[in-house]
């Protein structure tokens, strides 16, 4: 049965589907279909085969989450299985929401094949989950400090805030290096206590995260036109605003959240071109990976049930 706390998190992901379509239909009630394939017609084969390779990139940073995961734990598992059990995991996770379906189901099923321990995977999780913070924060940080300005797009502030936010961001993660180099007592997160890493694992997620923020926000750069186009570190600005509302809104892919974010920060681009770049991205980075995923599931249950069957004589 579902908890409180489940059913809660799927009404305020309805909730900003529901408010973020309103406020997206008020922007683009007078487009036409016709200018948005335009859009998409307009974006040339280079840009479409770097889009591609961006989210090569965006996964293969994922799966580098639960590899170096695996390392923490001090666990030998084959490259290849992690990257499927981690692409599966994101691709699922990203489209359906995480207070719908979680991927910790799809780790657990993975890795307790490998012999984990539902504690352990519990920690692998917990960490992926810090990987990623710290890239948010990290990148964040970079962005905001490069780009001051950056930060009028969404909210009126003055360019020292910007900067002060941004050098704030960085010191978190200055605090979590500090910490693994001085080994501080073990992180409490909820349930979890997770001890602080060595420090060639730090580096590999200060790695890992920001070159997988970095690549899914290059979809969105390599389908905007040229002309207008406000450059690669305010398109990664706005999109890790626009992705950090929609995890917070537990929106199933963010829907409408990542559109009504855009639109509202690149005022300088036609409509349709941004929402035809936010259609590649969809498109590249979650529904494609969505379809993949599902038939790696499928896969991989048929094949445990096979080996069910031949190492239990009740199944035969």
């Amino acid at each position: 049965m579902m908890k409180r706390s489940d059913v809660a998190w799927t009404l305020v992901g309805i909730t900003a589907v529901v408010l973020s379509g309103y406020l997206l239909y008020q922007e683009i009630r007078d487009l036409s279909l016709a200018e948005l394939t335009d859009s998409l017609a307009a974006i040339s084969a280079r840009n479409w085969m770097l889009a591609g390779l961006a989210t090569l990139g965006a996964y293969f940073a994922l799966a580098w989450y639960d590899r170096i995961a695996i390392a923490h734990l001090g666990k030998h598992i084959s490259w290849w299985f992690i990257t499927l059990c981690s692409f599966t995991t994101y691709a699922l996770a990203h489209n359906v929401g995480a207070s719908v379906f979680s991927g910790a189901v799809v780790r657990y099923r993975a890795y307790r094949s490998k012999g984990l321990t539902p504690h352990e995977i519990g920690v692998l999780i917990v960490f992926c989950s810090l990987t990623f913070l710290l890239g948010t924060l990290s990148a964040s940080g970079i962005v905001l400090i490069c780009r001051p300005e950056l930060l009028n797009r969404l909210v009126d502030a003055e360019p020292w805030l910007s900067i002060a936010i941004g050098v704030s961001l960085l010191c978190l993660v200055g605090l979590y290096v500090i910490g693994a180099w001085r080994h501080f007592p073990p992180m409490q997160l909820g349930k979890w206590r997770i001890t602080y890493p060595r420090l060639p694992i730090v580096g590999r997620q200060l790695i890992a995260a920001p070159l997988e923020l970095a690549c899914a926000a290059a979809i969105i750069y390599f389908a905007l036109p040229e002309t207008g186009n406000p450059g690669y570190l305010v398109v990664l600005g706005v999109f890790l605003a626009s992705f950090s509302l929609a995890l917070l809104s537990h929106a199933p892919g963010g829907l409408g959240v990542l559109e009504v974010t855009f639109l509202a920060a690149m005022p300088e681009l036609p409509t349709a071109d941004v929402l035809a770049a936010l259609i590649v991205f969809r498109g590249f980075y979650l529904l494609l990976p969505l379809a993949l995923a599902i038939l790696v599931v499928a896969l991989f249950e048929a094949g445990q049930w096979s080996l069910r069957r031949r190492t239990d004589p009740a199944r035969r």
